[in-house]
């Protein structure tokens, strides 16, 4: 099985069952089956070969789905950017990629055509009417390890990275989540992030799997929370799966929990950040007949671990555990034996390594530091980069982030370091939660009750929100320059 036979088997199986519904409307089995056909005789037509690339720069909908499914099935590497990204860096994407052709919306390649001298770029429309009239494509036969996909995170040293995912990678996650969440033809999944977050793997490809509808949420009512809220219970949703930033909001200022449970959900999954474990035990408690799901892994991985939230959870005071190994992956602390260290993944789940890079080959050292527990489970304690030091102590924030985030008047919160030697102080942004504004001396108090003296935050700054990338997770460099600069 190959990442684009998902569709082509459900096609034939529930043809005129809906697919994708998209900004455009719902389409059927069939229909996107044969929208992915004619745009991969289109990129044929334009010389597009087994192992080139395809940058998709544009917004989520039924056509960069059918796209997405032609690359494939000549077996091309798709590469997607999402449309609000600036002409600058798609150039830089580009220049990494060296893709055969970039197929973008018309106001993105307006937005980029001035100028622009690089690979060639169409519009969408603009790729069909290149295509012979009549004419069908016949499926690439990609090897399992051959790349389906390139997904362009952001570099430590300011270039986008693209992490390169073979078709045994994708569908070593899909399969085990498909048998997980048990995902099923009457099923209607959810598509919150966006096509160049891995989170949109399980969304689409689960769907395509099971023969199951994935209802895509437009990007501009991606944090818009009411919004949010409304599409759930009139898309009569089942699986639901996004960052918890996506759900505090939703639950923070989108009536998420004022009304009776969405009747159709059965399933909520969240995974790409630490969920506040207050807001997790709100949901549990309104929604006790709804699986909640904590699923881990760095987009090189994609899920490498999960955990099921249970009862026992309502009593407990810090972070959910990320949990156990998942998808076929082995996942272990380095070094050996310590009660903590770096999380590290062996598996069909890693990726074939950076794109113009050396292949990775081995197990995939994530950065992320974790300790197990009695029970197996692991619990993520932050990233080796956030480990900082003041005054000769080594902090970890995520602790202290954890402590704060207990706190009931915390919605959310970040904590960041100012200055450096000793004049460095501890910074602790927050979200206030309906329940209360918090003071500093409350949160003091509470870092006091949990954590060594040298880790108590220095100064509170209340925000009616945080600074988020486009992916939905926290923007901690913009987030410290506020601060440096004074602004918040």
């Amino acid at each position: 099985m190959r990442l684009h036979e998902l569709l082509t088997a459900s096609a034939r199986r529930h043809p005129r069952a809906v697919a994708v519904h998209g900004p455009e409307g719902p389409v059927s089995y069939a229909e996107l089956d044969a929208l992915a056909d004619r745009y991969a005789a289109a990129l044929t037509a334009r010389g597009v070969r087994p192992g080139d690339r395809v940058v998709i720069w544009s917004h989520k909908g039924v056509r960069t789905v059918a796209v997405m499914q032609a690359a494939l099935r000549t077996g091309a590497i798709y590469v997607p950017v999402t449309g609000s990204n600036p002409p600058a860096r798609l150039t830089r994407i580009t220049s990494s990629a060296a893709p055969a052709l970039v197929v973008a919306d018309p106001e993105a390649a307006e937005r980029a055509r001035p100028g622009w001298d690089g690979v060639p770029l169409v519009t969408f429309g603009e790729l069909l009417e290149g295509a012979p009239a009549g004419a069908s494509a016949s499926a690439h036969e990609s090897a399992p390890d051959d790349p389906a996909y390139i997904l362009y995170t952001s570099g430590s040293t300011g270039d986008p990275k693209g992490v390169c995912i073979s078709h045994r990678n994708a569908l070593a996650f899909v399969e085990w989540a498909v048998a997980e969440l048990d995902v099923g033809p009457d099923d209607r999944l959810s598509n919150h992030a966006p096509f160049n977050f891995d989170l949109s793997v399980f969304d689409l490809y689960a769907a395509f799997a099971a023969g199951a509808a994935v209802h895509l949420v437009p990007q501009e009512m991606a944090y818009a929370p009411a919004q949010l809220a409304q599409f759930m219970r009139e898309r009569e949703i089942t699986v639901w799966y996004s960052v918890p930033s996506a759900l505090s909001l939703m639950i923070r200022e989108g009536g998420l929990l004022d009304e009776e449970p969405p009747p159709a959900l059965r399933a909520c999954v969240f995974a790409g950040e630490p969920f506040a474990i207050h807001h997790v035990q709100a949901l549990r408690t309104r929604w006790p007949k709804v699986r909640l799901l904590n699923w881990y892994g760095p987009t090189e991985t994609n899920v490498c671990t999960s955990y099921e939230v249970t009862d026992a959870d309502l009593e407990r005071t810090g972070a959910l555990p990320i949990g156990v190994a998942c998808s076929g992956d082995e996942v272990t602390l380095d070094p050996p034996g310590a009660e903590e260290g770096e999380v590290v993944v062996t598996g069909p789940t890693v990726m074939l390594g950076y794109w113009g890079g050396e292949p990775h080959t081995g197990p995939y050292r994530t950065g992320d530091l974790a300790r197990r527990d009695g029970e197996g489970r692991l619990h993520y304690v932050g990233r080796r980069d956030h480990m900082v030091k003041i005054r000769g102590h080594r902090i970890e924030l995520g602790e202290i982030e954890s402590a704060i985030g207990s706190l009931d008047t915390v919605a959310d919160v970040a904590v960041l370091v100012a200055g450096s030697g000793l004049e460095a102080t501890l910074h602790a942004v927050v979200v206030p939660a309906p329940e209360g504004r918090p003071s500093l001396l409350n949160v003091k108090r509470c870092c006091a009750e949990r954590l060594p003296t040298y880790m108590i935050i220095d100064r509170l700054h209340v925000q009616d929100d945080l600074p988020r990338t486009a992916n939905g997770k926290l923007d901690r460099p913009l987030l410290a320059a506020k601060i440096e600069a004074g602004e918040l």
